[in-house]
């Protein structure tokens, strides 16, 4: 005796989840969600230059706090956002296995801006980014030739602002890195 199938309707799927499942399972180049749109990611090597910069800065002090600095997803549960930010500073036990984490599980959380993002980086995400509780976003606008770190989350945005800094001004990173962040090669 074989059950009876089962009918299901458009009601029943949960866009959230159903576009966070499409995102994972796109082939080729990857992908992030904003706001509910997908966007393709494809930086420029000049885009690439600046995020490097940054992980070579910081390689020893990651090391040392057993962490790993990647672009991996960083899902925002409850909202139609799927993020791959240019850097995100992970402890290394969280992800071993991890197909996502959450904003609130980093150490710092680094965008580097495009022509193509527009608002995107220093508008949209970074209110995002607080309001699921990322520590630090490190923003490095290569259109303004700045950098500004946000700290201090909280669900209306981040209370403490660092910045704009000219690149070739060193930036401080607070601890757990407690370092001087080089910014002319930006």
């Amino acid at each position: 005796m074989s059950a009876a199938p089962q009918e299901y309707s458009y009601q029943q799927v949960d866009p959230e989840l159903a576009l966070k499942y499409a995102i994972q399972h796109i082939n080729g180049d990857r992908s992030e969600i904003i706001e509910g749109v997908i966007e393709p990611m494809s930086p420029t090597w000049g885009h690439e230059t600046a995020a490097e910069n940054i992980r070579e800065q910081l390689r020893e002090r990651i090391r040392a706090l057993d962490c790993l600095a990647g672009s991996g997803n960083l899902d925002l549960p409850g909202s139609r956002n799927w993020y791959v930010p240019d850097i995100a500073v992970v402890p290394r036990a969280l992800a071993q296995d991890a197909k996502a984490l959450l904003p609130d599980q980093t150490l710092l959380v680094v965008e580097v801006t495009s022509d193509s993002n527009g608002d995107t980086d220093p508008v949209v995400k970074r209110r995002r980014y607080a309001e699921y509780g990322a520590p630090l976003d490190l923003l490095v606008d290569r259109q303004e030739r700045t950098c500004t770190l946000f700290s201090t989350p909280g669900p209306l945005g981040y209370t403490l602002v660092d910045g704009p800094h000219s690149f070739g001004t060193s930036l401080r990173l607070p601890e757990p890195f407690g370092v001087e962040l080089a910014t002319d090669r930006f």
